[in-house]
């Protein structure tokens, strides 16, 4: 196995809105403490077999990224995680409360960006921050302070006023974030955060998404970037038709190559281009 890479220093935040932003969520980490765990976890949708008994723990205090091709089950296992689709087999507990038994108290402890979007864009940014804010009962001052120093941390200030609607993709996913986050919950689960945003914003996000693991959070995320899920996560789960081919530290996972060359090579899904001759043709 390869020589175990040095821990990586959190990087201090470039903003003073940063860091009021992203509150410390426990005071004494303890990183013996299983945040999430998710234990034979098994879903389909009729014959075809979407998740396969998956088991995984992660540990109070990580950035665990997720890795898979599209259609291996990534989404379909944060969204059982998250309590929008209830599971076929298996348990899922986040700091020991289990998430189909009493999914209002496991609620508590989430924040959830979900994939596919679905915003109330028929309002403005400010009150869809402070529908989420209220959703999780913080008062009125609470949610107005928290809702300025997100917008202030992800750059959305001037967008505050305006419809949800006439935001661009990444504003979107942008706010969705700073949704959930408001409430500053336990654990936040993030699917596909990077997606539509330029690399100036992933940066600030990133930046607030290891405060928030270095005061304290845990931070599960799915992502097809490599690069990304390498630089900022200590943990990786490798997940391809609904199983998990390998888990654990990425020095561990990645086992002396890159992240993106054991996943090719894990996953085996490469394909030939032979047969494409035609493509070099011109159709006059």
């Amino acid at each position: 196995m390869a020589p175990r890479r040095p821990a990586k220093p959190r990087p201090a935040a470039r903003s003073k809105a940063a860091a009021a932003a992203v509150p410390s969520v426990v005071r004494d980490l303890d990183p013996s403490v299983i945040a999430l765990s998710i234990s034979g976890l098994t879903k389909r949708f009729g014959s075809t077999v979407a998740v396969a008994g998956i088991d995984l723990d992660v540990p109070q205090g990580s950035f665990y990224g997720i890795v898979g091709p599209n259609g291996a089950g990534k989404t379909t296992t944060l969204s059982m995680v998250t309590g929008m689709l209830r599971p076929d087999g298996g348990s899922i507990t986040v700091l020991d409360t289990d998430v189909w038994r009493d999914p209002a108290a496991a609620k508590r402890l989430l924040g959830v960006l979900p994939d596919r979007l679905r915003l109330f864009d028929r309002l403005t940014g400010r009150q869809l921050l402070y529908y989420s804010g209220t959703l999780r009962k913080l008062d009125n001052k609470t949610v107005t302070a928290r809702s300025a120093d997100l917008a202030a941390a992800l750059g959305l200030e001037d967008a505050l006023g305006r419809l949800v609607s006439d935001y661009s993709a990444g504003m979107t996913k942008k706010l969705a974030l700073a949704c959930a986050m408001i409430h500053s919950p336990r654990v936040l689960v993030l699917d596909e955060p990077f997606e539509s945003i330029d690399p100036v914003s992933a940066a600030n996000v990133t930046e607030i998404l290891e405060k928030y693991v270095a005061g304290g959070g845990t931070v599960v995320v799915s992502s097809h970037s490599m690069d990304m899920i390498q630089r900022v996560c200590d943990r990786v789960a490798i997940i391809v038709e609904g199983s998990v081919l390998a888990k654990g530290t990425v020095d561990e996972v990645r086992a002396g190559e890159t992240l993106e060359e054991r996943f090719m090579e894990l996953a085996g899904t490469r394909r030939t281009t032979e047969g494409m001759e035609w493509l070099l043709s011109s159709s006059d």
